[in-house]
């Protein structure tokens, strides 16, 4: 969240982001969050997976940081710094106001029964004691009031927003240097997915799908960013159904705009999703989707910029990403929808705008009371 704390946010507001360690697959936004000119704070302790050591010592940080640095507003954002954060906040007196972010969550799809139980009553535990709640996306929104967290009139729906002027202004001759350098040719289709090489993001349906697409006589090619612990696994099953050459296992890119630019299609194979952020991106570079109907990707991809199937069925996402291959025209007009969609609902303008708009409301409320 640099734009929530970075030079761009309203002057008014003296901000702090404290952030942990990254988990496995995850890569660094350090560099972002300094170019926002963010000030930050890193706590080593804070971070996956659930530890019986690290955790105290990260609350115990993150009071002496709530303590020190006196806040009117605490926002938090994913499952573990959410609740150790509105813990560390409900310490100070006068309490603060307590916001959290669900960009998706962990409460379906993750964990075995036990664990998904004890983590949702702890998140209910929390939104008893949160003053709002936002969920980036509509379903996001449904799924949690369901599940009993909090009660509709606690949660708001605020989507996303990013920084998508470099996707928007990657130029064609960006696109079509990375797509030498990936050796794609011309009359090759080139899907990219980009993610976490993890179980729920279902990598091994996305390469059901390619084999799929391949034998429907499609010229695709993927191209896969992002690392995580199932790459060796994903690797070898590529492999296995006889597709490694249609395959590029790229890890981590810095140059994201670029790779944007030189793919045809954004795809995306998760059996779970908040919004999903890589095909916002890519659709601000004008690149169409061929997406699994979960969480708030429907939100996101809508019949104007793409596709959505069923999650799980590597035969409708296979033909999905056939028919755009064989179609540029389809992809063209696609494409387009996708950038003008983007760039109005996602844009970091309106996603800070309606933060301050939350936050000033929240602050006068609380100063009438």
């Amino acid at each position: 969240m640099s734009l929530l704390s970075g030079r761009r946010f309203d002057p008014r507001f003296e901000t702090l982001l404290v952030h942990g360690r990254l988990a496995a697959g995850e890569g660094s936004m350090a560099d972002f969050a300094e170019r926002e000119g963010a000030r930050t704070e890193y706590v080593s302790s804070l971070g996956q997976p659930v530890s019986a050591w690290n955790d105290p010592l990260a609350l115990a940080r993150l009071i002496g940081i709530a303590h020190r640095f006196r806040p009117h507003i605490v926002h938090t954002h994913t499952a573990k710094a959410g609740f150790l954060g509105r813990a560390a906040g409900l310490t100070l007196r006068p309490r603060p106001l307590i916001i959290h972010t669900y960009h998706g969550h962990v409460l379906r799809g993750y964990f075995g029964p036990r664990r998904t139980a004890l983590y949702r009553d702890l998140e209910r535990l929390m939104g008893r004691v949160s003053d709002r709640l936002l969920g980036v996306s509509r379903a996001t929104v449904d799924e949690l009031v369901g599940m009993g967290v909090a009660p509709r009139e606690k949660f708001r729906e605020v989507p996303l927003g990013a920084d998508l002027e470099p996707f928007a202004n990657v130029t064609e001759e960006e696109g079509r240097s990375a797509r030498r350098e990936l050796d794609v040719s011309d009359d090759e289709t080139l899907l990219l997915s980009v993610g976490r090489l993890v179980p729920i993001k279902r990598l091994d349906v996305l390469l059901h799908s390619v084999r799929h697409a391949l034998g429907l006589g499609a010229a695709v090619r993927l191209a896969i960013v992002g690392d995580g612990e199932l790459r060796p696994r994903l690797e070898r099953l590529a492999g296995e159904l006889e597709i490694r050459d249609a395959v590029e296992f790229l890890g981590f890119r810095r140059d994201l705009p670029r790779i944007a630019a030189a793919a045809d299609v954004a795809v995306l194979s998760s059996d779970n999703e908040g919004t999903p952020v890589a095909l916002i991106e890519a659709a601000a570079a004008g690149r169409p989707a061929a997406a699994t109907a979960v969480g708030g990707v429907p939100e996101v991809v809508t019949e104007d910029v793409g596709i959505v199937v069923p999650p799980r069925d590597p035969i409708a996402l296979g033909r999905a990403m056939t028919r755009l291959a064989e179609s540029p025209e389809l992809r063209a007009k696609m494409g387009e929808g996708a950038r003008r969609s983007a760039l109005r609902r996602y844009s970091a303008e309106r996603l800070l705008a309606d933060v301050l708009n939350l936050y000033d409301e929240l602050l006068d409320r609380s100063a009438a009371a």
